[in-house]
């Protein structure tokens, strides 16, 4: 055996021309096609005399070469554990920043800019995944995991009643606990309405898995008969749920919207993890870069500005991805992490035909979630932790992130300008706002500051002034919301294109998941549209989902180390024998015993009749494609 660094190209046949750039080997070969192999860690240079050219590291054999097409939560995390353990990864990002939507931007070219971003990050107790992978990484003489920091309260916040404060630190107290099992829009509903959504939520609780499965196929909006009930119950309870995932409530799977929301209460009954936690400072600042870094100690070639256009597939197995610029990435094993909206343009019908289930990438449906951030010239620290707009027709969430950024320099960054950021994301595109009376989507830009602005203001401001005009010194809107040409406003009126919108769990959207494992030998997908515990399209899906690829490829090439851990979503050990009992029940065909009392209360309903309130409901608006 021969231990080399600059001396490998004897090895090579003579037929091959190869060059070092920046400790990769880039290979010519006589048929002119320029190709680059997945990456040798630069660290590592071994070689055995008559083998094909491949790293190896002692005692475990050929290093196998990934190619992981997108850099976001999911690619990175791939990356991340197959790197762990001896892979030799390269990252192709088709942008100049890692990250995704979870990424942070500098908003100009200065050298200490202020930073913008998709959307605030939010880490409730139920995220597992995510949470490991950033206690694995180094930051200084901590870790990531360090830069997470709690909230204390949610402020919800209307426009023509006083503000509710929602705690969300731990209760220590009976009374507070008997508080944290109340929802926390039920201040101003009937009782009867509490009682029955109560009812329902146990229904999901005692339910075996295979009946809850079977809720995927009903809507949110059905399981908890919202029809039937108060309109304050559809405003504060069924239309939360826009607020939260960006789903509407008539087309959102119950499956997903009553685990999610299970999952939250859980976490505050939880004495072992903290309720929620956010960052300490910008995203890319306080976890992306960080870890970028750490990847490149370990290995990992990060490559930006690299968007891949197709993936070779010779019937059996990928061949290499192909990018932009005619270059052709070669590796053993391809991860697939690019997004919902861009995965289907990967997928050929050779491809299709091999792995039938990424067919169904084209029927996932998404909806638009995306941030702004108002710079202040003052903080506004409101409460410590996130607000509700209740009655914000554009679904608004936000957070003051001065408080939480104690490291960040505001002032230093804006010419003493800037003392705070809010930041805002609004998840509800289809419904006309209060300014110019049209959805987000058919306002320009400027009109979505405006208009989010103003409908912030009308919160925050119903009893006294918090927010005002002379505060604002600047804004910055997702760039991924562009505005189309006047001579190309698309025929439904848009005026704005999202070039970054969210999968959301529409009813029946389960069966047209894809495993991270999809049949074709060597190749894996690692994004939030992957089947995961977690479910819910957020980072720690795409955590969990970049798992699940690594596992398949640990399992395949018998990578050393264990495979990566997963974690089922945990609910309160009580509810286990009510849950055997359904499964028998189930097994045998009869229906759990909150279906019978829901069926009697429909047929006293249609017999009785009920008053429907005779304030209008919001118009279905649905999903549009992208």
């Amino acid at each position: 055996m021969l231990v080399f660094d600059c001396w490998w190209q004897i090895l090579l046949p003579t037929s091959e021309r190869t060059v070092v750039r920046s400790g990769r080997i880039m290979v010519g070969r006589p048929n002119g096609r320029a190709t680059v192999s997945a990456g040798y860690r630069s660290n590592v240079r071994v070689a055995v005399l008559g083998t094909p050219l491949r790293s190896l590291e002692p005692g475990v054999g050929p290093m196998t070469h990934v190619a992981v097409v997108g850099g976001g939560i999911g690619g990175l995390t791939a990356a991340h554990e197959l790197a762990e353990r001896g892979a030799d990864v390269t990252v192709l990002e088709a942008g100049a920043r890692f990250g995704g939507k979870a990424r942070s931007m500098p908003i100009d070219d200065s050298p200490a800019p202020l930073h913008g971003e998709h959307g605030f990050r939010f880490f409730p107790a139920f995220y597992r995944h995510v949470i490991d992978t950033m206690a694995r990484i180094p930051d200084g003489n901590d870790t990531v995991a360090d830069n997470l920091v709690e909230t204390e309260a949610t402020l919800i916040a209307s426009v023509d009643r006083p503000d509710r404060i929602a705690d969300t630190s731990q209760p220590d107290s009976v009374r507070g606990w008997l508080e944290a099992f109340r929802p926390a829009f039920a201040e101003d509903l009937p009782k009867d309405d509490v009682a029955f959504l109560l009812e329902r939520l146990l229904f999901l609780l005692t339910a075996c898995e295979r009946r809850r499965e079977s809720f995927d196929d009903v809507s949110w909006w059905e399981f908890i008969d919202a029809e039937n009930r108060s309109q304050e119950f559809r405003d504060r309870l069924a239309y939360a749920t826009q607020s939260l995932v960006a789903l509407r409530p008539e087309v959102g799977s119950a499956r997903t919207v009553g685990t999610i929301y299970l999952q939250l209460l859980f976490g505050q009954l939880d004495p072992g993890r903290p309720t929620e936690r956010i960052l300490n400072a910008p995203t890319s600042d306080a976890w992306i870069d960080p870890w970028t870094r750490y990847l490149e100690t370990l290995g990992v070639d990060l490559r930006a500005n690299a968007p891949a256009q197709a993936l070779e597939f010779d019937g059996r197995r990928v061949t290499g991805v192909t990018l932009s610029d005619g270059e052709t990435v070669d590796a053993d094993e391809f991860v697939l992490a690019v997004p919902v909206e861009v995965a289907p343009s990967f997928v050929t019908p050779d491809l299709a035909t091999a792995a039938p289930e990424l067919r169904l990438l084209e029927r996932l449906d998404t909806a638009w979630m995306n941030g702004i951030q108002f710079y202040l010239s003052e903080p506004v620290d409101l409460t410590r932790g996130h607000q509700v707009y209740a009655d914000a027709p554009w679904a608004l969430t936000s957070i003051s992130q001065r408080q939480f950024w104690h490291d960040y320099d505001l002032e230093a960054r804006s010419d003493g300008d800037v003392e705070g950021v809010l930041s805002v994301i609004a998840s509800d595109w289809d419904t006309p706002g209060i300014c110019y009376d049209k959805p987000a989507r058919e306002c320009t830009r400027a009109e979505i500051s405006t208009e989010i602005w103003e409908q912030v203001k009308a919160h925050l401001n119903a009893d006294e002034p918090r927010l005002t005009d002379e505060m604002l010194v600047d804004w910055f809107l997702d760039p991924a919301i562009v505005e189309v040409d006047d001579s190309s406003t698309t025929a439904n009126g848009d005026v704005v294109e999202n070039r970054s919108p969210l999968l959301i769990n529409t009813v029946g959207s389960l069966r047209n998941r894809p495993p991270a494992d999809v049949g074709v030998e060597n190749l894996t997908l690692a994004a939030d549209y992957v089947r995961t515990n977690s479910d819910l399209a957020s980072m720690e899906s795409a955590n969990e989902a970049g798992r699940r690829a690594a596992n398949a490829i640990v399992d395949r090439r018998g990578l050393r180390g264990s495979r990566a851990t997963l974690w089922a979503l945990e609910e309160p050990v009580v509810f286990e024998p009510f849950k055997r009992e359904d499964r028998l029940r189930y097994r045998l065909g009869l229906p759990h015993p909150a279906e019978v009392s829901q069926s009697l209360r429909r047929s006293v309903t249609s017999l009785v009749g009920r008053k429907q309130p005779s304030s209008e409901r919001r118009p279905l608006g649905g999903t549009r494609q992208r």
